[in-house]
């Protein structure tokens, strides 16, 4: 069975969409506002969400870019914004479609069907924990003994890259396209730098690493 989760603060859509998809067999887990997304979509695991833009604690665009800190799961948006900088916002932080209020149902349903085709399925985790620390995709924040570790933005973004592989060899090359640019990519000493730095705030002894793996000459990898 297929779950949605429907993220709005306006009870009667919310509604309507549960008796429309259940009807049509999804399963359909709700929540009202960009915290309560962010938890479901941890700890549901939908396999689709349908999010509205105007909630009451977060933007949208906010909870699209949580959700995406750590899977692929396909997003539609479905807005009463009609600006086009809104519907450029939200694609850009990760949503898959932009269905604007007032909708058809039969049109939300059928892109609903697409965006599920569209999906691949994958192994994912919004939690990656090793035995030193705890990376939270969803959070984008790393704890260590359950004290938040403050890491920069250059930081978080090479660790985020390897948690989401974690066991596996991510090459140099890759990291540095991703972090900071395709210019960038023979730039290794970049890696040297922010790796001996996450070490030293991750690892227990940053000398002898047991996480933060250098692969000499290829790249690093997460063990955990």
């Amino acid at each position: 069975m297929t779950r949605v989760l429907v993220v709005d603060d306006e009870p009667q859509i919310v509604r309507a969409l549960r008796i429309n998809l259940t009807a049509r067999g999804y399963e359909v887990v709700t929540a009202a506002d960009g915290a309560g997304a962010l938890r479901a979509a941890a700890d549901r695991r939908p396999d689709v969400v349908i999010l509205d833009l105007g909630l009451p604690d977060l933007d949208g665009a906010e909870v699209i870019e949580g959700i995406r800190g750590w899977t692929a799961v396909p997003i539609i948006v479905l807005s009463a914004r009609t600006d086009s900088a809104d519907k450029v916002s939200a694609l850009d932080a990760g949503a898959d479609d932009y269905v604007t209020k007032p909708f058809g149902m039969d049109e939300l349903l059928a892109r609903l069907r697409a965006a599920v085709r569209r999906a691949a399925p994958v192994e994912e985790r919004a939690v990656v924990e090793t035995a030193s620390f705890v990376v939270d995709l969803a959070a984008k924040k790393v704890r260590r003994g359950g004290v938040d570790v403050h890491l920069t933005p250059t930081e978080w973004g090479l660790l985020e890259i390897l948690a989401r592989n974690p066991g596996k060899l991510v090459s140099q090359r890759l990291l540095l396209r991703e972090v900071w640019g395709e210019k960038y990519e023979g730039e290794t000493q970049y890696l040297r730098v922010y790796l001996a730095q996450l070490r030293r705030k991750l690892e227990d002894e940053a000398a002898r690493p047991r996480h933060l793996i250098t692969e000499a000459g290829m790249g690093y990898r997460l063990e955990l």
